[in-house]
C-alpha cells in the first residue's frame, strides 16, 4: 500500500491539451534501436508505460535526410514510410494508459550525413562536431524556411502516428535550434544572429508553427539546455539560459530543462550526485506558469517529493532510472520501495548508442530483451526443473539465485568469502563507485524475501561437496582474477622480465593493499575504468603515478559512457603522468621499457611498482574438477554443470548480471547452440522504404 507521503507523485498533470496520469516522465533517451529495431524499441517503451511512467518518449527522431546521424541508430520521421514503426511504439505506450512523446530533431552541424551524403546545414560554415571530415554549409534564408517547414511536416506526421506530445528540441549542443541560440555557433549578421532576440528567432518560429500545426491535439514541449557549463563561453542559467526561458515562457505546454552537452546532462555517478542539475534548473518555474520537468538520476521517492514541494519541477524526469527499473513508479505506488532497482549511474546504457547496439543495463538484465527474448523485468515463469546449486555470490551468482528463486525453484547459494557481492563489493570501495554496491544490495535484499533460496557465506565448495548437494543443475559463478604477467590486448605473451620488478596486482589494490613504493606505473590495456580509477587511488595515496596506455587517451572505452574527459582531467589535476600510445615491452629492476605504437621507438622510465591492468583469467578450477568426474554426475543426480559470468568469460559487471539472469531463464532447458537464441528484426527483401 502506498505511503501517503508520496501521494503528490501520483497527482495528474495537465500538459496543454493532454493529461499525464501522474508525475513520472520518461524523458527522451537513446536506446541503440531506433529505425533499425522498431519492434524492440516499441516493446521496451511499452514496458515502461506498464511500469507506471505517465509519459514515455522516443529517442531523437530525425526529421529530414539532410540531418541524419548514421551510423547511430536514432529514430526517423523523414516521411510517411517511417510511421508504421513509430505507431508500434505509440500503441505499446497507449495500451497502458500513458502518453507517447516524439522528440523531433534537426541536428545541424552535429550531423555528418554519412548515409544520405547530403551536405549538412548549420548557422555558419563550420566543420561538423562528429569528428568526420565533413563541413556544414551556412543556411540562407530559404534554407531556414525549409527547416521550419520540415519541422512542421514532421510534427504533423507525429500527430498522425498518434503521439500525444511533440518536442521542439534545443538541447545537448546537438540541435540546430541550440546552435542558433549559442554565440559559439552563431555569428551571423542577419536577423537570425547578433542579439539574443535574433538568435532565439528560429526557435520561436519553429515553436509557434508547431503549436499551430498540432497544438489542438498534441502538447508541444520544449527541451532546452539552460546551462552548458562553459561559463561565459556558453549559455548559462544566470544569463542567456534564463533570458531564453523568459522570452518564450508561456509558449510551450511544458518545459523539459537540463544542462548541456550530453556528457554533462548524463554525467555518471562517479562524478555527480543525485539531483546534481537542480542548481541550474531551479529558476525556470519562477518564469513560467507551465509545468516543468527536470532530470537528475532520481531514485529516491523522498527526494522526488522534495523537489516538487520546493517548486523546482512539476514532474520527475528520468532516463537512466527508468532503464534500471521500468516499474519504479508502480513500486512506489504499491509501497514496494525495497523492490526498486536503483540506477547505479554507471552509464553502460549510454554505450548502446555509442556502439550502435541495443541498450543494456547493469541493474536490469531484461533491458533491450523485452521483444527479442520476451523477457519481462517483473515476471519470471514458474519452473519444475528441480533444485539448483549456485556456487559464487558475485553479480552473476546473486542474479541467478534471485531469478531462479522467483521461478519458485529450490536454490542453494554458496559463497566462499564472508561477504556477498564478489567483485562488486570490492570495486564499490573505489573512488566514485559507491553506488555500484546497489548491484549487490538489491539482490541480497531480494533473497531475504525468497524462502525457497538458502544462502551460505564462508562456504567454499569442492567437487565432492557439489556432487553430494542433491542439486539437479549447478552453476559455477566463481568469478575471475586479474593477470600479473602483462598478457592482454597488446601483449599476447608474458612481458619479458616482469618477474624482476615489483608487481602489485589489481586484486591486491582492490583488497586495499596500496603499493608502498613509487613511481607506480599503471599499464592499462584493459581500456575501461579500472586503470584510471587505480591511478587515482595511487595518486591520492601520495605516490608518484604514471599511466601507460597503448591509446592516445586514458581509459579509452569510457568515451562510450561519457566519462573519458572527466577521468583524464582528474588524473592530470592529481599530477598523474600519462604516457600515451605506448606498449610495455620489457621490465628490469627499477625500470620498464616502453615502445611507441606508431614508430616503434623505445624509451625507458623509472618504475618501482608495476600494476598491470591488462586482462583476467576465469576462476574455473571447480568446474574443471567436476568435468573430470562427469561419469559420477548421473549417480549424484546432477544433470548439468555450467560456468556463468566471469568464471566463463571475464567481462563487465553488466555482462555478469546478464549471464546470471539468462542462466535462470534457460534453467533446465536443452539449448541448441546452432539456433539463434532470440528473435531478429529483418527488412523484407524487395520492399521499398
Amino acid at each position: 500500500m502506498r505511503d501517503s507521503r508520496y501521494d503528490i507523485l501520483f497527482e495528474p498533470v495537465q500538459i496543454g491539451p493532454v493529461t499525464a496520469r501522474n508525475r513520472f516522465y520518461q524523458v527522451p533517451h537513446c536506446c541503440g534501436m531506433g529505425h533499425r529495431y522498431p519492434q524492440s524499441m516499441a516493446a521496451m517503451r511499452g514496458i515502461k508505460a506498464e511500469g507506471g511512467w505517465a509519459v514515455v518518449c522516443t529517442e531523437e527522431l530525425e526529421i529530414h535526410h539532410t540531418a541524419e546521424l548514421a551510423p547511430y541508430l536514432e529514430g526517423r520521421i523523414w516521411d510517411d514510410q517511417d510511421l508504421p514503426a513509430l505507431e508500434k511504439m505509440v500503441e505499446a505506450v497507449h495500451a497502458h494508459g500513458s502518453l507517447a512523446g516524439a522528440e523531433l530533431v534537426y541536428n545541424g552541424h552535429h550531423a555528418s550525413n554519412l548515409y544520405s551524403r547530403a551536405p549538412p546545414l548549420g548557422p555558419m560554415h563550420l566543420m561538423t562536431d562528429c569528428g568526420d571530415p565533413v563541413q556544414a554549409r551556412a543556411l540562407d534564408l530559404e534554407d531556414i524556411r525549409n527547416v521550419r517547414r520540415w519541422h512542421v511536416q514532421a510534427a504533423r506526421r507525429a500527430k498522425r502516428a498518434g503521439f500525444d506530445i511533440v518536442y521542439v528540441y534545443a538541447g545537448h549542443d546537438m540541435t540546430i535550434l541550440q546552435h542558433f541560440l549559442s554565440r559559439r555557433h552563431n555569428q551571423r549578421t542577419d536577423e537570425y544572429g547578433g542579439s539574443l532576440e535574433n538568435r532565439v528567432r528560429l526557435f520561436r518560429e519553429v515553436l509557434e508553427e508547431t503549436k499551430e500545426a498540432v497544438g489542438d491535439k498534441c502538447a508541444v514541449v520544449v527541451r532546452l539546455a539552460v546551462d552548458e557549463l562553459l561559463g561565459e563561453d556558453g549559455i548559462t542559467a544566470e544569463g542567456e539560459g534564463h533570458d531564453t526561458v523568459a522570452l518564450l515562457a508561456e509558449l510551450p505546454d511544458l518545459w523539459d530543462v537540463n544542462v548541456a552537452g550530453w556528457a554533462n546532462d548524463s554525467a555518471s555517478a562517479r562524478f555527480t550526485e543525485e539531483g546534481y542539475q537542480e542548481p541550474y534548473i531551479k529558476f525556470v518555474k519562477s518564469l513560467t506558469s507551465k509545468p516543468v520537468v527536470g532530470v537528475g538520476r532520481y531514485t529516491s521517492p523522498d527526494t522526488m517529493v522534495r523537489i516538487i514541494k520546493q517548486g523546482i519541477v512539476d514532474m520527475i524526469g528520468a532516463a537512466r532510472p527508468s532503464i534500471a527499473d521500468p516499474f519504479l513508479p508502480k513500486k512506489i505506488e504499491q509501497g514496494r520501495l525495497d523492490d526498486i532497482r536503483e540506477c547505479i549511474g554507471c552509464n553502460i546504457c549510454i554505450t548502446g548508442d555509442s556502439t550502435c547496439t541495443p541498450i543494456r543495463c547493469t541493474q536490469n538484465p531484461t533491458m533491450g530483451e523485452e521483444w527479442r527474448k520476451g523477457w519481462h523485468p517483473e515476471v519470471m515463469p514458474a519452473s519444475s526443473a528441480g533444485p539448483a546449486l549456485i556456487v559464487g555470490g558475485g553479480p552473476a551468482g546473486l542474479e541467478a539465485a534471485v531469478s531462479l528463486g522467483r521461478r519458485r525453484l529450490e536454490v542453494n547459494l554458496a559463497e566462499a568469502r564472508e561477504d556477498w557481492g564478489g567483485r562488486v563489493a570490492r570495486e564499490a570501495k573505489l573512488p566514485g563507485l559507491a553506488t555500484w554496491a546497489r548491484v549487490r544490495d538489491w539482490r541480497v535484499g531480494q533473497l531475504i524475501g525468497l524462502p525457497n533460496v538458502n544462502s551460505y557465506l564462508a562456504s567454499a565448495m569442492t567437487a565432492d561437496d557439489v556432487l553430494a548437494s542433491g542439486a539437479r543443475h549447478v552453476a559455477i559463478a566463481t568469478g575471475s582474477r586479474w593477470r600479473t604477467d602483462g598478457v592482454g590486448r597488446f601483449n599476447h605473451h608474458p612481458i619479458d622480465g616482469i618477474a624482476d620488478v615489483n608487481v602489485s596486482s589489481v586484486d591486491d589494490m582492490l583488497s586495499g593493499r596500496i603499493p608502498a613504493l613509487g613511481p607506480v606505473v599503471i599499464y592499462d590495456s584493459d581500456e575501461y575504468y579500472m586503470g584510471g580509477v587505480l591511478a587515482e587511488v595511487s595518486a591520492r595515496a601520495g605516490l608518484a603515478t604514471i599511466v601507460v596506455t597503448p591509446h592516445s587517451v586514458v581509459s579509452r572505452w569510457t568515451l562510450n559512457n561519457l566519462e573519458q574527459a572527466r577521468i583524464q582531467t582528474q588524473l592530470l589535476e592529481l599530477g598523474v603522468t600519462i604516457h600515451a600510445h605506448r606498449i610495455l615491452k620489457s621490465c628490469r629492476s627499477g625500470e620498464i621499457e616502453l615502445e611507441c605504437t606508431y614508430t616503434g621507438r623505445k624509451e625507458t622510465i623509472e618504475c618501482q611498482t608495476l600494476v598491470p591492468v591488462t586482462s583476467r583469467l576465469p576462476e574455473d578450477g571447480l568446474w574443471r574438477a567436476l568435468k573430470a568426474r562427469q561419469n559420477e554426475w548421473a549417480d549424484a543426480g546432477v544433470r548439468s554443470v555450467q560456468l556463468i559470468g566471469d568464471a566463463y568469460a571475464p567481462g563487465i559487471i553488466a555482462a555478469a548480471v546478464y549471464a546470471g539472469h539468462r542462466y535462470a531463464r534457460d534453467y533446465g532447458e536443452e539449448i541448441d547452440p546452432d539456433i539463434t537464441p532470440f528473435k531478429r528484426e529483418a527488412i523484407e527483401v524487395g520492399a521499398e522504404f
